[in-house]
């Protein structure tokens, strides 16, 4: 479907492009919230990245290669508001606001309480091992996607993959076992 709207937007049918943007939004947003951990920040980094992929459609030369090209823009704008936020932060001595989940159902209280703690994980985990983990398991791309969105080797991605789920699970078994600080 995404191919066919690609090729009727590049011939001026504007209808194409809304259901384009209709089709990728959702799926774009969640990724930019997880990496931002900041909605209305997902939401500005999206809206700069939409501008830049609909400049450049024209330009792909292969309608199959737009999910990892769209996620590719968009893990530059994320990543240029990090950077960003980073500055001000050291300037600032700003603190970083939990990522959350958008749009899901009020989980029970355990459930929440075991999603705070891997959202928490996750967050600490390096930015290039939370970009390739967010990838992976919450957009279900393939290391060779993961590669073009973050364009890097394939097998730079398998490691970031590797060291963040050790990261991840140490994380995770510190936090199990008690052996936090929890000064929060």
């Amino acid at each position: 479907m995404t191919e066919y709207l690609i090729l009727s937007a590049r011939t001026g049918e504007g209808d194409a492009l809304n259901q384009l943007a209709r089709l990728w939004h959702p799926g774009l947003l969640a990724y930019a919230a997880r990496q931002l951990g900041d909605r209305d920040a997902a939401r500005d980094a999206l809206q700069e990245a939409w501008l830049d992929i609909l400049r450049g459609l024209p330009r792909l030369s292969e309608p199959r290669a737009f999910p990892a090209w769209a996620y590719r823009i968009l893990s530059r704008k994320c990543a240029r508001q990090i950077g960003s936020a980073v500055r001000q932060r050291e300037t600032a001595d700003a603190v970083m606001i939990d990522p959350t989940e958008p749009d899901q159902a009020e989980p029970e209280a355990e459930t929440r309480a075991e999603l705070q703690l891997i959202r928490r994980a996750i967050a600490a985990l390096p930015p290039g091992q939370r970009a390739a983990m967010t990838l992976h398991y919450l957009e279900q791309m393939s290391l060779t996607e993961i590669a073009l969105v973050l364009q890097i080797p394939v097998g730079t991605a398998k490691t970031r993959l590797m060291h963040g789920r050790k990261s991840l699970k140490a994380a995770l078994n510190l936090i199990e076992t008690g052996e936090t600080d929890e000064h929060e």
